[in-house]
């Protein structure tokens, strides 16, 4: 037993130093990549959103286990991200402070080898974004038990930053505190967002328990940590991060609670083979206005992810729609759709064309 035991991790040495050749390797073409895209001048892209989510799904689509293609993509995902380091550094700001999900999406999407800004506030994340002290930003947009942020999206009435990728990421919501006896707590911190996905457990367990809304989980956590008999809903991370103790973990009502964050950017980004388009539409104030914004997504066999209505802030009672389609702009029908909604709509912003999340 112990002589076969020395002779698989022999071979599992051997890969290993196969495997630390061939990512050196490739560092060193990615060295490579940024001298020609130097020479090109100081304008060069470094980061390419199409080209990353091609990687990532061909990967998957090779994978033949036995780890979980979630799993070899994040390993490759680290690699890239490693490697766009010795290109150009990233530096990408969240909504903070640290140990949010916001954070956490972020590292998700751009791998841990970037530089994570946090920032107090969603305006904040754009406007450090537009001025460019940060290369990206990231920021969440909805979820899929309490909807949309609205926040983020009257932000991207007055933006003039693109939309350049998403990231959907599974959220678990624990009950984080100092105080281990769950009946002496006398007060919850969390983001509204989190209170509200928590209901029913609060309202089962908790119900007498305060519950105060704060900006994020994070403080939440931060402020559960200073004070005596408090607790708050966050992450596994905020609990490492603040020094508290999971008093009861997934206490979320759905088990499938994903939200979606958006990555903010200058780029426009071309086609990766499986994109969405966001758009942001006002309608003419006439009979049957809504109407004629839609029939072209349908003439034009065009399927519609989401359509959200906010408040124009212009004028009383006109509203703009924000809409999620399949497809890039440089798609021969979503062009032809554009076209149409040009004539018809009072206001068409485009406001990215971006891979579809991967994972």
């Amino acid at each position: 037993m112990t002589d076969k035991l020395d002779k698989i991790r022999q071979q599992i040495d051997a890969l290993d130093e196969k495997l630390q050749a061939l990512i050196s390797e490739r560092a060193r073409l990615a060295q490579q990549v940024a001298e020609v895209k130097q020479a090109r001048g100081d304008d060069a892209v470094f980061y390419r959103p199409a080209r990353e989510a091609a990687v990532l799904r061909e990967v998957l689509a090779r994978n033949e286990g036995p780890l979980p293609g979630e799993a070899m993509a994040r390993l490759f995902r680290e690699i890239m991200s490693a490697c766009l380091a010795l290109e150009q550094p990233l530096k990408v700001a969240f909504l903070g402070p640290e140990g949010t999900f916001t954070q956490a999406a972020a590292l998700k999407h751009f791998g841990h080898a970037v530089d994570t800004v946090p920032l107090s506030a969603i305006d904040e994340v754009f406007r450090e974004v537009r001025a460019g002290a940060v290369n990206y930003g990231v920021v969440p947009v909805e979820n899929s038990t309490e909807g949309v942020v609205n926040h983020t999206l009257d932000m991207f009435m007055q933006s003039s930053l693109t939309i350049c990728g998403e990231v959907d990421l599974r959220v678990h919501h624990h009950l984080l505190s100092r105080q281990q006896d769950r009946k002496k707590l006398q007060r919850i911190y969390s983001h509204q967002q989190s209170l509200a996905q928590c209901r029913e457990w609060l309202d089962a367990h908790l119900p007498d328990v305060e519950r105060v809304s704060v900006s994020s989980n994070a403080e939440a956590a931060r402020r559960a940590a200073e004070e005596d008999n408090t607790a708050a809903i966050a992450s596994d991370v905020a609990a490492e991060l603040y020094g508290l103790e999971v008093l009861k973990a997934n206490i979320e009502d759905n088990p499938d609670n994903i939200t979606r964050f958006l990555i903010i950017g200058h780029q426009a980004v071309p086609p990766s083979g499986d994109d969405k388009t966001s758009l942001l539409i006002s309608a003419r104030n006439k009979p049957g206005a809504l109407y004629q914004l839609l029939k072209p997504f349908a003439e034009n066999d065009i399927s519609m992810n989401r359509i959200e209505s906010r408040p124009s802030r212009l004028t009383n009672w006109e509203y703009v729609f924000f809409i999620d389609i399949n497809g890039h702009v440089e798609d021969e029908k979503v062009a032809q759709c554009l076209d149409t909604l040009r004539e018809e709509a009072a206001m068409l912003k485009v406001l990215g064309s971006y891979p579809r999340a991967v994972l």
